[in-house]
C-alpha cells in the first residue's frame, strides 16, 4: 500500500469511491489548513469536501450533506508523523518508573 490517500474517498458504501481497505488504515482531513472530523467525502483534485448539514436526512434516510470549497489535505492516522522530541515527553515515564 502506498503512503498517499486516493484523490477521491467516500465514506458511504453506495458510493463508488468508497474503499473498506483504506478507510480501515484511518484517514485525517485537513481543510483550509484545519483538522476536521466530519468529513463524508472528499475530492483533493477538485478541492472540496462533503460535510453533514445538521441532523437532517433525505428521503431515504442518508444525512443531507454540503460542499464546501477549499484546500484539502488527506492523510494516513496508521503512519506516524514525525514529531519533535520535547522535554516533557519522558517525564511521564519516569514518574512510573519511580512510583
Amino acid at each position: 500500500m502506498t503512503d498517499t490517500p486516493p484523490d477521491r474517498l467516500s465514506l458511504n458504501p453506495r458510493s463508488p469511491h468508497f474503499d473498506a481497505d483504506t478507510l480501515q488504515r484511518g484517514v485525517g482531513i485537513r481543510f483550509k489548513g484545519k483538522e476536521r472530523h466530519d468529513v463524508e467525502e472528499y475530492s483533493i483534485s477538485e478541492g472540496w469536501i462533503r460535510v453533514a448539514a445538521g441532523r437532517s436526512r433525505d428521503r431515504f434516510g442518508q444525512p443531507m450533506t454540503i460542499k464546501l470549497a477549499g484546500e484539502v489535505e488527506p492523510f494516513f492516522t496508521d503512519v506516524k508523523e514525525e514529531e519533535p522530541a520535547s522535554e516533557g515527553g519522558n517525564e511521564a515515564e519516569g514518574e512510573a518508573s519511580e512510583g
